[in-house]
């Protein structure tokens, strides 16, 4: 089987920057954010960003996520954030509220896709949410947070990583996004939702079952975090690995 894409875990060089390029095009074109604003906003969290990439056959990059690992020397993003306009409530409280375990909750803190032909891009974008799924169950990721434009969060819904509102919190202006919302999910309630009502997703997304001609890494290659098991523990039973 030809292979017609590739993903990539926490790549660095040239990939790693055209990871961020990939980043950049797509918030300039849809938020007018400019790169020089996205080092500003994500610079302080370099430190614990671990991206994931797709590339096509010819190599380019053509969808990318920035991801924040637990333990950044300044923490979570959207917990910062939400203490900003429009939201001003206090992030320590806000992931109490949510029950976090901030050991072990990571961020989306950017998701982007090139624009390209309907299937193509369908394929990038259900292959990017494959490695975030795989990464969230090497690295035993309990819990995840983020600040959604309305449009993405709609797009994960529709494959079942259906997310909740942070408490305190409600859709609002947010870097270029006319309405954003900060919000979380529990990996293994989000999961196990996502195979009782989305079934079609949890094969495809979850299980990786039908990413036709992408080559995926395998699954020591997505542990980022230096754990002494080499695979941990993962909030994804067996019975679910064997589903399908």
């Amino acid at each position: 089987m030809s292979v017609d894409a590739r993903l990539h875990v926490n790549p660095t060089g040239d990939l790693l920057e055209a990871a961020k390029d990939c980043e950049a095009d797509v918030f300039l074109r849809w938020y007018g954010n400019t790169r020089a604003e996205l080092d500003d906003e994500y610079g302080p969290y370099e430190d614990a960003s671990v991206f994931l990439a797709v590339t096509d056959a010819l190599g380019d990059v053509v969808a990318a996520m920035r991801l924040l690992v637990p333990g950044g020397s300044a923490g979570l993003k959207t917990l910062n954030d939400v203490a900003r306009e429009p939201w001003q409530v206090d992030g320590a409280r806000v992931a109490a509220a949510a029950a976090l375990d901030l050991a072990s909750t990571w961020e989306i803190a950017t998701l982007t896709s090139r624009r390209q032909q309907a299937a193509s891009q369908i394929r990038n974008a259900m292959t990017l949410y494959h490695g975030f799924g795989t990464v969230a169950r090497v690295n035993a990721m309990s819990a995840f947070v983020a600040i959604l434009d309305a449009r993405v969060r709609r797009l994960l819904d529709q494959v079942g990583y259906v997310t909740r509102t942070l408490p305190g919190t409600r859709p609002g202006y947010y870097l270029g996004s006319e309405s954003s919302v900060p919000v979380f999910a529990n990996m293994a309630t989000m999961v196990g939702l996502q195979r009782r009502d989305y079934p079609d997703s949890f094969a495809l997304v979850t299980l990786g079952n039908g990413l036709d001609g992408v080559a995926v890494p395998t699954d020591e290659e997505f542990l980022v975090i230096s754990r002494p098991d080499p695979i941990p523990s993962s909030w994804l039973s067996p019975g679910m690995l064997a589903t399908v």
